[in-house]
């Protein structure tokens, strides 16, 4: 079959571009497709693939503004041409799964979530936004959310990253899906000697609003406790400035450092709900605990008193007593590492390939009559 692969943006290595990275294995053939394309941010593994992108990777500054351009990728994604190719599999957090593919070829979408700027998170991102782009976005987002929803039926099958994003296709579509876990490396980490891990406390992740890092912060200064936080983002100079004696703002940090603080941390701190959540998994496989709000998919991959414990408010005080709750606690290292184990690469592209044999019944997708 030939196979082409929808991703909405290639501007850098997240979540979303892991699990592209994988499929970009199981089909080393496969064209990929995008709305914008950064070959200075993206992995040599996505990079030996054929990438076509949409007009938008021609408009002014799109590397970096293309979220100012979102009302035309519907339009953009339309126009992609796919009638050459059997398997279509769309890769869905920003507009992917619109695309139009031949009548008698398989789409199947793995969404890591529904779009959330015009969905679960919209009000979150209007009341963050400026005058001008609030009263824009109203009209945009019941545009986006009436194509968002009628794409859904050039749908063949549906995967969800996680039971929460499972939910919420449930919920916009009305569609069911099958949960399959993204890929994480846990081969990459691992853990050290109990006398080598140190006293702090560690978060990881991009410094935005929804990600509470302000929670953490506030919380470690209450306590005097030591927190490191790495990551970059809209947040960070304002985190920096919030920031007591014994927090440190590391900002970005390289692949060499992230290991080494996995694995030296006293837990990780996981303030926020995410679709799925790689770093609690890559805490784990580091052998350490983690310390998660009771939302999303950290419920997914942490098991409560056995590879960290959960909150259930995002408050100061919520945080601060799980913070003393795990003090108390004697967790076991190779609990943690046994359960990050079950969400490594090898056993997402074994679910992947079932899933769209599945879909396919061992055969490329035939319209008869």
């Amino acid at each position: 079959m030939r196979v082409a692969i929808i991703h909405y943006w290639l501007v850098g290595m997240r979540g979303g571009e892991k699990v592209l990275e994988a499929l970009c294995r199981m089909y080393p053939g496969a064209d990929i497709f995008t709305h914008v394309y950064d070959p200075s941010a993206i992995s040599d593994v996505i990079k030996k693939h054929r990438v076509y992108t949409t007009f938008i990777d021609r408009l002014p500054y799109a590397k970096r503004m293309y979220k100012r351009y979102l009302p035309l990728m519907p339009m953009a994604l339309e126009q992609v041409n796919l009638n050459e190719y059997d398997l279509v599999i769309s890769s869905e957090s920003g507009p992917a799964k619109g695309i139009i593919p031949n009548s008698t070829a398989l789409h199947v979408c793995y969404c890591h979530s529904p779009m959330r700027y015009i969905w679960n998170m919209y009000n979150s991102y209007y009341d963050s936004s400026g005058l001008m782009t609030r009263l824009m976005m109203p009209p945009l987002a019941h545009y986006l959310r009436t194509w968002d929803v009628a794409t859904a039926n050039r749908v063949d099958d549906f995967a969800a990253n996680s039971l929460t994003v499972a939910r919420r296709i449930k919920s916009y579509y009305r569609r069911d899906a099958e949960i399959i876990h993204p890929p994480v490396d846990t081969s990459a980490f691992h853990p050290v000697p109990r006398s080598e891990v140190g006293d702090h406390y560690l978060m990881v992740g991009e410094l935005v609003s929804y990600k509470r890092p302000d929670l953490a912060v506030e919380a470690f200064n209450r306590m005097k406790a030591k927190l490191v936080v790495i990551g970059g983002g809209e947040m960070l100079e304002r985190l920096q400035k919030m920031a007591g004696p014994t927090v440190t703002i590391m900002g970005p940090q390289p692949f060499r450092v992230l290991q080494e603080q996995y694995a030296r941390c006293r837990a990780l701190v996981f303030p926020g709900e995410e679709d799925f959540g790689i770093v609690p998994v890559e805490a784990m496989a580091s052998g350490r605990p983690v310390i998660a709000f009771n939302r999303g998919g950290a419920t997914e991959t942490v098991v409560a008193g056995k590879t960290g414990i959960f909150f259930d408010t995002q408050t100061v005080d919520a945080l601060i007593e799980a913070v003393e709750h795990l003090e108390r606690m004697d967790l076991r290292p190779g609990d943690a590492v046994a359960r990050a184990a079950e969400f490594r690469t090898e056993i997402f592209m074994r679910r992947f390939a079932s899933f769209v044999n599945r879909s396919t019944g061992g055969q490329p997708k035939v319209v008869h009559g």
